[in-house]
């Protein structure tokens, strides 16, 4: 996609956004920069929501500008099979505009990571936790999610499906999902060859929408078993 077609695209989303989300935001723009993880090689940095704090410092008065770089979604794009630039954009979008809630209603200063970290302790023990959190940790070549130890592989659907395919460090898998599952599901795959050190967490969940920064539903958590192909 062309650097053109990206802009108008996402101009086109950020004119979806009802206007109670955007208050504070002064501007939702692309950059045509690439930008690469420090240390970790083809990671790259697809957006941010850089604040601006208020002279007051009041949080209420917090100003960010939402910039998408077109050249992370480039580099991601020639690497990720089956790369989709109107979804990750969308889900880039909805993210960064969480955050700028997320800051006013709390502190400017807020660490998007330091959140995931927390809110993954809270999944393994049973608690209550934002189902979006492992979006805010780092995406991997594979387009699955890394917090701390744990992977996150994530699939959009709009209804629970029976069974699930996936892939995993090159081999092949197949899931069957709970009957009683709901969405979002956590699902701690067992099974796999050559695991992570931590868990490898298959995430079912339904395409965002901006009902999702009013609600917060209850995600599903089960263990399940992967089949080899």
């Amino acid at each position: 996609m062309r650097l053109s077609d990206f802009r108008d695209m996402v101009r086109r989303m950020a004119s979806e956004i009802p206007a109670e989300f955007l208050e504070g935001i002064v501007e939702i723009t692309v950059s045509p920069r690439t930008v690469p993880h420090p240390e970790r090689d083809e990671i790259w940095t697809l957006g941010e929501c850089i604040p601006l704090p208020g002279e007051d410092g009041d949080p209420r008065h917090l100003q960010t500008q939402v910039v998408l770089y077109y050249g992370s979604f480039r580099s991601l794009a020639a690497v990720a099979e089956g790369f989709d630039w109107r979804e990750e954009a969308w889900e880039t979008l909805a993210h960064e505009v969480r955050h700028h809630v997320e800051w006013k209603a709390r502190a400017p200063g807020l660490e998007a990571y330091d959140d995931a970290a927390e809110a993954n302790y809270a999944r393994q023990d049973g608690e209550p936790f934002d189902p979006h959190f492992y979006r805010a940790g780092e995406q991997r070549i594979d387009g699955a999610f890394l917090v701390d130890d744990d992977v996150f592989i994530e699939r959009r659907v709009r209804e629970r499906p029976d069974t699930v395919a996936f892939r995993w460090l090159g081999r092949e898998y197949d899931l069957s999902i709970p009957a009683d599952a709901t969405l979002p599901a956590f699902l701690t795959i067992e099974g796999a060859a050559d695991p992570p050190p931590g868990e490898l967490i298959l995430v079912l969940a339904r395409p965002s929408t901006w009902r999702d920064l009013l609600r917060v539903p209850k995600p599903f958590q089960a263990v399940v078993e992967a089949t080899p192909r």
